[in-house]
């Protein structure tokens, strides 16, 4: 188990706990739903980000979350990545693209949104910068660096040193 801070995250399973006795909870995939929104959504497999924004739409109480995922088999490489969260469940509309049981998946969320948070985010995006995808977002500044990569925030490092932990722990080194 890692312990930082706000978050817990128990890397023997796919759960992660918020440390706060108000906002305690425990989040699994849910397998089936993922695979039912993917195709009510008609998801693509390269377009989590997307995916996720659309089946947020698509299911009223979601939130959007965006983060990493770490694949058991894949060495060394934390994937930034999108999903929704509707309670205590995980529902990935990308999930059957990936070709993988939930049991090799390990998601780590970085920073979760409203629909009418990400909503007003994206529109603005499209306003400001018209040419580019506005999805993934990365709240205010300043960011940080991760290796090669500019992502978001503080919340950002955490989630992604937790996922190259979980990395180094599903792929040890020969």
């Amino acid at each position: 188990m890692v312990i930082n801070r706000s978050l817990v995250i128990d890397l023997s399973s796919r759960k992660y706990f918020i440390n706060n006795p108000e906002k305690s909870m425990t989040k699994l995939l849910d397998e089936i739903l993922s695979i039912e929104i993917s195709t009510r959504i008609n998801s693509q497999a390269t377009k989590c980000f997307d995916n996720a924004y659309q089946a947020a739409l698509a299911i009223e109480g979601t939130i959007y979350v965006q983060g990493f995922l770490v694949v058991s088999g894949i060495p060394d490489q934390a994937i930034e990545y999108s999903w929704i969260e509707l309670g205590d469940q995980i529902i990935d509309p990308t999930f059957p693209h990936l070709g993988l049981t939930a049991e090799n998946l390990y998601y780590f969320p970085a920073q979760s949104l409203s629909l009418k948070q990400i909503q007003v985010i994206i529109e603005e995006s499209k306003e400001d910068y018209p040419l580019d995808n506005p999805l993934p977002v990365y709240g205010d500044l300043p960011y940080e660096y991760y290796g090669d990569l500019m992502l978001g925030g503080k919340d950002y490092q955490t989630a992604y040193l937790l996922a190259l932990d979980k990395c180094q722990e599903l792929n040890p080194p020969p």
